[in-house]
Protein backbone atom coordinates (compact mmCIF):
# COMPACT_ATOMS: atom_id res chain seq x y z
CA UNK A 1 0.00 0.00 0.00
CA UNK A 2 0.78 3.66 -0.82
CA UNK A 3 2.82 5.63 2.00
CA UNK A 4 0.96 8.59 0.32
CA UNK A 5 -2.04 7.27 0.63
CA UNK A 6 -1.56 6.25 4.12
CA UNK A 7 -0.71 9.56 5.15
CA UNK A 8 -3.72 11.23 3.18
CA UNK A 9 -5.80 8.99 5.22
CA UNK A 10 -4.17 10.11 8.87
CA UNK A 11 -4.52 13.62 7.83
CA UNK A 12 -8.08 12.98 6.85
CA UNK A 13 -8.75 11.59 10.78
CA UNK A 14 -7.02 14.35 11.89
CA UNK A 15 -9.14 17.12 9.92
CA UNK A 16 -12.25 15.38 10.87
CA UNK A 17 -10.86 15.93 14.53
CA UNK A 18 -10.18 19.55 14.11
CA UNK A 19 -13.29 20.17 12.11
CA UNK A 20 -11.34 21.79 9.10
CA UNK A 21 -14.32 21.44 6.79
CA UNK A 22 -11.68 23.14 3.77
CA UNK A 23 -8.86 20.41 4.53
CA UNK A 24 -11.50 17.65 5.04
CA UNK A 25 -13.11 18.02 1.77
CA UNK A 26 -10.00 18.32 -0.48
CA UNK A 27 -8.68 14.98 1.53
CA UNK A 28 -11.93 13.19 1.19
CA UNK A 29 -11.72 14.99 -3.03
CA UNK A 30 -8.13 13.42 -3.33
CA UNK A 31 -8.30 9.60 -1.97
CA UNK A 32 -12.09 9.79 -4.12
CA UNK A 33 -9.66 10.15 -7.03
CA UNK A 34 -7.05 8.02 -5.90
CA UNK A 35 -9.85 5.17 -5.70
CA UNK A 36 -10.89 6.28 -9.28
CA UNK A 37 -7.70 5.39 -10.91
CA UNK A 38 -7.37 2.17 -8.79
CA UNK A 39 -10.31 0.53 -10.09
CA UNK A 40 -10.02 2.54 -13.76
CA UNK A 41 -8.93 0.06 -16.62
CA UNK A 42 -9.88 -3.64 -17.21
CA UNK A 43 -8.42 -4.49 -13.55
CA UNK A 44 -7.99 -3.05 -10.08
CA UNK A 45 -4.66 -2.53 -8.99
CA UNK A 46 -2.80 -0.68 -6.16
CA UNK A 47 -1.40 2.69 -6.69
CA UNK A 48 2.26 2.54 -6.15
CA UNK A 49 3.56 6.23 -4.57
CA UNK A 50 4.56 7.89 -7.83
CA UNK A 51 1.10 6.80 -8.69
CA UNK A 52 -0.57 8.64 -6.34
CA UNK A 53 1.95 11.47 -6.85
CA UNK A 54 0.34 11.79 -10.47
CA UNK A 55 -2.89 11.96 -9.27
CA UNK A 56 -2.19 15.09 -7.09
CA UNK A 57 -1.05 16.75 -9.62
CA UNK A 58 -3.82 16.22 -11.84
CA UNK A 59 -5.94 17.20 -9.11
CA UNK A 60 -3.84 20.48 -8.10
CA UNK A 61 -3.82 21.01 -11.93
CA UNK A 62 -7.28 21.21 -11.88
CA UNK A 63 -7.60 23.65 -8.93
CA UNK A 64 -5.14 26.19 -10.42
CA UNK A 65 -6.87 26.13 -13.83
CA UNK A 66 -10.25 26.85 -12.13
CA UNK A 67 -8.88 29.59 -9.97
CA UNK A 68 -7.65 31.48 -13.22
CA UNK A 69 -11.15 30.76 -15.09
CA UNK A 70 -13.31 31.98 -12.15
CA UNK A 71 -10.62 35.17 -12.32
CA UNK A 72 -11.62 35.64 -15.71
CA UNK A 73 -15.27 35.34 -14.70
CA UNK A 74 -15.04 37.91 -12.03
CA UNK A 75 -15.33 35.31 -8.92
CA UNK A 76 -12.70 36.05 -6.97
CA UNK A 77 -14.37 34.34 -4.37
CA UNK A 78 -14.41 30.51 -6.34
CA UNK A 79 -11.11 31.51 -7.52
CA UNK A 80 -9.38 32.00 -3.81
CA UNK A 81 -11.16 28.69 -2.65
CA UNK A 82 -9.22 26.96 -5.77
CA UNK A 83 -6.18 28.53 -4.64
CA UNK A 84 -6.80 27.41 -0.78
CA UNK A 85 -7.76 23.74 -2.21
CA UNK A 86 -4.36 23.75 -4.47
CA UNK A 87 -2.35 25.10 -1.28
CA UNK A 88 -3.29 21.61 0.48
CA UNK A 89 -3.25 19.38 -2.05
CA UNK A 90 0.42 20.79 -2.37
CA UNK A 91 1.34 19.47 0.88
CA UNK A 92 1.45 16.18 -0.82
CA UNK A 93 3.21 17.12 -3.46
CA UNK A 94 7.33 16.72 -3.77
CA UNK A 95 9.12 20.16 -4.04
CA UNK A 96 8.24 21.71 -7.35
CA UNK A 97 11.79 22.51 -9.69
CA UNK A 98 12.77 26.07 -9.59
CA UNK A 99 13.10 27.34 -13.27
CA UNK A 100 16.92 26.65 -13.01
CA UNK A 101 16.70 23.47 -12.53
CA UNK A 102 14.54 22.82 -15.08
CA UNK A 103 16.58 24.67 -17.61
CA UNK A 104 19.56 22.62 -16.49
CA UNK A 105 17.52 19.15 -16.74
CA UNK A 106 16.15 20.37 -20.43
CA UNK A 107 20.21 21.25 -21.25
CA UNK A 108 21.35 17.55 -19.97
CA UNK A 109 18.46 15.97 -22.28
CA UNK A 110 19.47 18.13 -24.92
CA UNK A 111 22.91 17.06 -24.56
CA UNK A 112 22.26 13.42 -24.18
CA UNK A 113 20.25 13.43 -27.05
CA UNK A 114 22.54 15.42 -28.81
CA UNK A 115 19.49 17.33 -30.27
CA UNK A 116 21.38 20.87 -30.06
CA UNK A 117 21.81 20.57 -34.04
CA UNK A 118 18.32 18.97 -35.13
CA UNK A 119 15.77 21.58 -33.83
CA UNK A 120 11.88 21.16 -33.50
CA UNK A 121 12.52 17.51 -35.10
CA UNK A 122 14.24 16.36 -31.42
CA UNK A 123 11.19 17.88 -29.10
CA UNK A 124 9.79 14.16 -28.76
CA UNK A 125 13.29 12.74 -27.46
CA UNK A 126 13.88 15.51 -25.30
CA UNK A 127 10.37 16.07 -23.79
CA UNK A 128 10.58 11.95 -23.33
CA UNK A 129 13.48 12.57 -21.12
CA UNK A 130 12.54 15.40 -19.34
CA UNK A 131 8.94 15.06 -18.84
CA UNK A 132 10.36 11.38 -17.05
CA UNK A 133 12.59 13.41 -14.40
CA UNK A 134 9.86 16.08 -13.69
CA UNK A 135 7.11 14.56 -13.54
CA UNK A 136 5.12 15.71 -10.62
CA UNK A 137 7.10 18.63 -9.62
CA UNK A 138 6.86 20.95 -12.91
CA UNK A 139 3.80 22.02 -15.24
CA UNK A 140 4.46 19.98 -18.31
CA UNK A 141 2.90 22.68 -20.52
CA UNK A 142 6.10 25.11 -18.74
CA UNK A 143 8.73 22.55 -19.52
CA UNK A 144 7.57 21.84 -23.11
CA UNK A 145 7.47 25.75 -23.51
CA UNK A 146 10.90 26.15 -22.33
CA UNK A 147 12.32 22.90 -24.53
CA UNK A 148 10.40 24.33 -27.72
CA UNK A 149 12.06 27.84 -27.15
CA UNK A 150 15.76 26.35 -26.23
CA UNK A 151 15.60 24.04 -29.25
CA UNK A 152 14.54 26.56 -31.54
CA UNK A 153 17.00 28.71 -30.75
Amino acid sequence: MSALKDRLRDDLNSALKARDALRTSVIRMALAAITNAEVAGKEARELTDEDVVGVLSSEAKKRRESATAFDEGGRPELAQKERDEAAILADYLPEALSEEEIAAIIDEAIEQTGAAGEGMKAMGKVMGIVTARTKGRADGGAVAAEVRRRLSS
